[in-house]
């Protein structure tokens, strides 16, 4: 089976960002806007701190190699557009962020920021929605970013338990002898090559955001289940049509169901979703 593809390579640079990102905000249970709810302005935590240094610079190097750093006092994201910026910032998939020009997906730029003189202690105690607030800052004054929330009823995933119950195992405690990474993953991460799936302790919520971001559809976790878990899939290339192929992995939502006892189910429900009013290109540095 082929190892990482172009595409997977771009989606895990971001990834490895958004797995530190709760993703629970997603489901809030207020109604769309369009029902009543009236948009909510976006802004940011009012004791996060702010970069005291940002650099932008365009980035015309037509290359599909992306990164993207997160230190306690400096923040780095090389060749991205501003609706990946955005994605980072908000926690928010792609499809449910509107109102962007087109090179908003278009244009490439090369982002550093960094604190001056920063507190240590303080910026280790920073939660992880305050610093997507710094983010959210940043791409506030220098791309004079306006936005607001609506949460909209939406089609959506929702996963459930199969009747035969989990087929996967809660993590051992940190640092105990059972404590063992699945090929080489780290605690809290996960490693998406190609067809397979590799999670060592990790929540449902999580993938459920990995699920989500694969079917370009949200998924709601429903199955009550709030450990860490350690997690294997694999399944079936979409486009393997060959039925003499090597591989015997079993189509996507098949697997899910026979390896993890899993099962998305199609329905509908709130989703937040992020409009844009106003946005520029980047002020120079």
């Amino acid at each position: 089976m082929s190892k990482i593809i172009a595409k997977t390579a771009v989606c895990l640079a971001l990834l490895a960002v958004l797995l530190m990102i709760p993703i629970s905000r997603l489901f809030g249970q207020a109604i769309s806007s369009q029902s009543g709810t009236p948009p909510r302005p976006v802004g940011t935590e009012a004791t996060a701190p702010a970069y005291d240094i940002v650099s932008i610079k365009p980035n015309k190097s037509d290359s599909g190699n992306i990164s993207v750093n997160t230190n306690d006092d400096s923040y780095s994201a090389t060749n991205v557009s501003l609706k990946m910026l955005l994605e980072h910032a908000y926690d928010i998939k792609e499809d449910l962020v509107s109102g962007l020009p087109g090179w908003a997906n278009s244009a490439r730029f090369d982002v550093k920021a960094k604190i001056v003189e920063p507190d240590a202690e303080v910026l280790k105690k920073l939660s992880r929605k305050q610093r997507r607030s710094m983010i959210q800052q940043l791409l506030m004054d220098r791309f004079q970013l306006k936005a607001h929330t609506e949460t909209k009823v939406l089609p959506l995933y929702e996963m459930v338990l199969v009747k035969d119950g989990p087929k996967f195992k809660e993590s051992a405690p940190e640092g105990s002898p059972e404590d063992k990474s699945p090929n080489g993953v780290g605690r809290g991460g996960v490693t998406v090559y190609n067809t397979e799936l590799t999670a060592h302790a990790v929540s449902l919520a999580i993938l459920a955001n990995m699920l989500g971001d694969r079917l370009h559809r949200t998924v709601a976790d429903k199955t009550g289940l709030t450990g860490k878990y350690d997690l294997l899939l694999e399944w079936a290339p979409e486009d393997d049509q060959d039925a003499s192929s090597e591989s015997s992995a079993a189509p996507f939502f098949t697997a899910l169901q026979e390896q993890l006892g899993l099962k998305l189910q199609p329905s509908k429900g709130p989703v937040d979703t992020l409009v844009v009013d106003h946005v520029e290109m980047p002020s120079a540095d």
